[in-house]
């Protein structure tokens, strides 16, 4: 049970915002656009590949070996085996149609709105501040923030290095050990955040089978969030 918690920063994709179904349908849809479906093996065949690169070439872009744009070209290269005439039409096309997809987790919003009266709420994430901000504006969400959201590709630090966690907490105006941190990666998400001195919240939506470290606790939906930060509340227990 955390103590005196009084802040509570979070990831964003696939943690408030359905990322993976977006990028899934907004893929297939590009892929057939474009002609490209039948190219590969199964949709779901697709999907694995972009995905698979996507990881490993974003991954390049947080360590500072590729810009936010250079990651894109080649991610787009990789995946279809060849160069593109126009790689940043290509990859505009398709973000147009993931962007059609996107769409907050139901337990988002009202999460959100239960915890607002009583504590400062926050976001750090591995990514640029201008596409957070549209896709958090887009989904109704960043009014709940304001001007408390920190991203990798402005600060100069990815997640999870404790540097970025902390300034979340700066800008909340509180010391680590008074933010909870929660986010659907155990290693980046909630390894990091208690590294830096946070109350780390691993957000397992899958159920999978847990084991994680002391100091980490487990979560598979953010009502449960709710419930650990206001022991005996739930969603439904709005503060008057």
């Amino acid at each position: 049970m955390p103590g005196e918690i009084c802040g509570v920063l979070f990831d964003i994709d696939d943690t408030l915002f359905d990322y993976t179904s977006s990028e899934r349908a907004g893929l297939l849809g590009h892929l057939a656009a474009e002609g490209l479906l039948e190219s590969f093996a199964s949709p779901e065949e697709a999907v694995a590949l972009w995905h698979a690169i996507m990881e490993e070439e974003y991954a390049r872009f947080l360590a500072g070996e590729l810009s936010f744009e250079e990651q894109r070209v080649v991610r787009v290269r990789r995946f279809l085996g060849r160069a593109v005439p126009d790689h940043d039409a290509w990859f505009a096309r398709y973000s147009a149609l993931v962007a059609q997809e996107w769409a907050a987790f139901p337990d988002a919003r009202p999460v959100l709105e239960a915890l607002a009266p009583r504590f400062r709420l926050g976001v750090v994430s591995n990514s640029s501040l201008a596409h957070q901000r549209a896709k958090l504006t887009a989904l109704g969400l960043a009014g709940h923030f304001g001007e408390a959201i920190v991203c990798s590709h402005e600060y100069g630090r990815a997640k999870p290095h404790p540097e970025i966690f902390l300034a979340g907490c700066e800008l909340l105006g509180l010391p680590p050990e008074q933010v909870a941190y929660v986010g659907d990666k155990y290693d980046v998400d909630a390894l990091g955040a208690k590294a830096a001195g946070l109350c780390a919240f691993w957000l397992d939506r899958a159920g999978g089978p847990a084991a994680p470290e002391e100091g980490v606790t487990v979560i598979g939906s953010l009502e449960e969030l709710v419930i650990a930060l206001n022991p005996g509340r739930s969603t439904g227990d709005r503060a008057g």
